[in-house]
């Protein structure tokens, strides 16, 4: 049984009147986690895809490589991304419900948040309205700005790519700190450690970029402290 088929399964379940985040409060357990992740995605994306005010062909390709989607899905995926257009609930909502849904500090918190600065930045701009809205996310999130700083330098050219930004540590911190800062967020990027926080296989693949920029960050810091 194909993502979409379950998402339809899922949303199958709505009552007259319910909008899609009320999906949301009924994934909460681990068999269906690749589910929640995919339409926290999408829903936020939609959400997000409206703060700039357009949906570009960029954005809709930065989608299919988040998520793989076969002609035969094609309408299914269309139609969750337009019921969280059109649904009233506000994007804090979604964002609230998706932290109560992963739990409190949860490493997959900020792999939504990778996958949303993917999809920002796939026009080849990050606009200001998609920065103040994926900040707000990362507040309600309760991702510490150290990690916001993370992704926006990963992922924003203009941002400036600061290595320790990239690590979420200080310059002011021991060699040793750092490097277990490193090791941390390379075992965290494991394809093991993904698909046992309920990723899909495509959230998965997206990881390597995640892992080169860890070990590049890692590489620069360590030259230059020789």
């Amino acid at each position: 049984m194909s993502i979409w088929t379950r998402i339809m399964d899922a949303l199958g379940a709505l009552t007259s009147g319910e909008g899609l985040s009320a999906v949301l409060d009924r994934l909460s357990a681990p068999p269906e986690r690749s589910v929640a992740f995919t339409i926290a995605v999408i829903a936020l994306g939609a959400k997000m895809a409206k703060a700039d005010g357009q949906v570009t062909r960029d954005e809709v390709a930065a989608f299919r490589e988040v998520f793989h989607i076969p002609p035969e899905d094609e309408k299914d995926a269309a139609r969750v991304f337009n019921l969280a257009r059109q649904d009233v609930a506000g994007f804090r909502d979604y964002a609230r419900k998706i932290r109560a849904m992963f739990g409190e500090g949860s490493e997959t918190l900020c792999d939504v948040m990778e996958g949303l600065f993917h999809i920002a930045v796939a026009d080849g701009r990050y606009h200001p309205a998609e920065n103040d809205f994926l900040s707000e996310v990362a507040a309600a999130f309760g991702l510490p700005e150290a990690r916001f700083r993370s992704l926006r330098s990963r992922f924003v050219p203009d941002a400036g790519g600061d290595p320790y930004d990239i690590l979420g540590v200080s310059p002011d911190m021991p060699i040793d700190e750092i490097r277990a800062a490193w090791k941390r967020l390379v075992r965290e990027t494991h394809p093991d450690a993904m698909v046992a926080r309920g990723l899909p296989e495509e959230a998965v693949q997206l990881a390597e970029r995640r892992m080169v920029d860890i070990n590049r960050a890692w590489s620069e810091i360590a030259d230059a402290r020789g």
